[in-house]
């Protein structure tokens, strides 16, 4: 039985999920690529043991720590059914080729040694982006790692959300998981592909890991339950009001839509004024003048789901019509109407984090009183690789700016786009403790 430690390497590191995930799963997470600040900040002050790396078109994987696992979610706006499906060739999603040069890299160095696994986490979109063709290239940009692979494109470029390919001593399966059945409740299906270059495990960790973690079982059957109360994982969400690309409002029960980190505001919640008596664990951002919102949780609104039409401020419901309702988010609005019933309020970035999976404290307590000049030029080295590949300024922060960011990090847009991006952590346990139990043990 193979008992050795193993390590991990996070690519797109985003908010720490694959490392967190390893560190749950009994893997030690060695370091990390990313370039948004915000997020850096975050792992650094949670995970300070893990080195950075920066920007990944700049890493060469022959010179970085070696590690077991390699985990990427590269950038997939150009393959989200919410974006402008520009696919692989697209500005951003490109960059999952710069994942697969790394590890080509730290293969040939190690002479195939390192990594073993790669875990690629992307959206479901990518099955039919390009007609499928998009897809198709991912597979073969992964088994390319060990030659030269054709794979047939399936007949209408339709994927399955499950599958596996078998090469030469190496495998590649993927499947679509959606976190609501995880135990957290965020419907947030995401493709999870798992590769093992030495070896024929990579079905058997996405498709025979239940009960490995947490008592899994359930994943297996979704039709038979969802995501429970708040005693069983999360807080229950109530209904839920999400943005879904700016032209329409998805409402669910109990479970909220997908966090995306671009959209026209946060993921909201409608709730009955009636029950705004207690404060939230985390006050940023909700709160009345005479009544503070509290966390979701089930049963605070009425069964009568409304559902809003684009921008427009009614609430229609199959049996009735709701009074307008006015929200003003960063405060929660005031209620001013005795006769109003029900509020709006969006989501607290706690409330987001949990939906990932993620605990309270994640984000909390990032600020350094007095930085010193080792942390203000490190950053400012952060900030400028930041700016220079989003291009969104012109000039680089000062000395000052980086100083007074340092005091306090944290914004709640930072947040949100942080947790949007991010991956649900249940998900990551999942696949991070099948690698583990199934490497230990082969041969038994």
């Amino acid at each position: 039985m193979n008992k050795k430690p193993m390590t991990l390497g996070s690519l797109f590191d985003g908010s720490g999920g694959f490392p967190l995930g390893g560190l749950i799963s009994g893997i030690t997470p060695l370091w990390a690529s990313e370039v948004e600040p915000f997020p850096i900040r975050v792992t650094s002050k949670r995970i300070p043991q893990m080195k950075h790396l920066g920007d990944i078109s700049t890493s060469n994987g022959a010179e970085i720590d070696p590690v077991d696992i390699i985990t990427f979610g590269s950038p997939c706006q150009d393959m989200s059914v919410a974006g402008k499906r520009s696919g692989l060739d697209g500005e951003r999603s490109c960059l999952f080729y710069e994942a697969i040069r790394i590890v080509k890299e730290m293969r040939c160095k190690t002479n195939g040694e390192y990594p073993r696994y790669i875990v690629w986490e992307n959206v479901p979109g990518a099955f039919s982006s390009n007609a499928g063709e998009d897809f198709k290239a991912v597979l073969e940009a992964v088994a390319s790692v060990k030659g030269d692979y054709a794979v047939p494109c399936p007949p209408k470029g339709k994927w399955t959300g499950a599958g596996e390919l078998l090469g030469d001593g190496f495998s590649i399966a993927w499947r679509c998981v959606d976190a609501q059945y995880w135990g957290v409740p965020q419907r947030r299906r995401r493709i999870y592909l798992v590769a093992d270059f030495n070896g024929g495990c990579a079905g058997k960790i996405l498709f025979e890991s239940e009960g490995l973690f947490r008592n899994l079982e359930t994943s297996r059957c979704p039709w038979k339950r969802t995501t429970g109360t708040s005693e069983e994982s999360t807080p229950a969400t109530g209904i839920v009001l999400n943005d879904q690309g700016g032209n329409r409002m998805d409402v669910t029960d109990d479970v909220t839509c997908t966090l995306r980190a671009e959209a026209h505001h946060p993921p909201c919640v409608m709730e009955s004024a009636g029950f705004c008596t207690e404060h939230s664990a985390d006050s940023r951002g909700i709160g009345y003048e005479a009544e503070k919102s509290p966390t979701l949780r089930a049963g605070v609104v009425p069964a009568t789901v409304y559902e809003n039409h684009s921008q427009d401020t009614r609430y229609v419901g199959p049996l009735d019509v709701a009074q307008t309702v006015a929200a003003t988010y960063g405060t929660g609005g005031n209620n001013t109407d005795a006769d109003l019933e029900y509020i709006v309020r969006r989501l607290t970035p706690t409330e987001c984090a949990r939906l990932q999976g993620f605990p309270d404290w994640w984000c909390a307590d990032l600020g350094e009183k007095l930085p010193s000049e080792e942390e203000l030029t490190r950053w400012a080295e952060i900030f400028e690789t930041h700016r220079k590949i989003v291009g969104t300024s012109s000039k680089p922060k000062t000395r000052k700016q980086i100083f007074k960011w340092l005091q306090n990090p944290h914004s709640d847009s930072a947040e949100y786009k942080m947790w949007g991006n991010g991956v649900a952590l249940p998900n990551v346990v999942y696949v991070l403790t099948g690698i583990v139990y199934y490497t230990q043990n082969e041969g038994v």
